[in-house]
């Protein structure tokens, strides 16, 4: 597995929209061999501030590509480029 984290979710307890995203996230980030993390917003002010309710969110390599729902085959096509 890579040492460099690619995958990066924004997620809240409780929230069933992040519990999907989490699985999709989890099963593609394996097949692909890519690392990734998830991050509470509650946990941060700032990010709190700034997505709200808006999660799970799902950046890649740094740049945002999904809010609310995970496409696995558009995580699979950005991991790979």
């Amino acid at each position: 597995m890579s040492a460099e984290l690619r995958v990066v979710v924004l997620v809240r307890d409780g929230c069933h929209l992040c519990e999907e995203a989490l699985r999709i996230i989890d099963a593609v980030c394996r097949d692909a061999e890519a690392s990734w993390q998830a991050v509470d917003v509650d946990g941060d002010a700032s990010l709190r501030a700034r997505y709200t309710d808006h999660v799970p969110v799902t950046f890649v390599d740094g740049e945002q590509l999904s809010l609310w729902f995970v496409d696995a085959d558009a995580l699979r096509a950005a991991l790979a480029g």
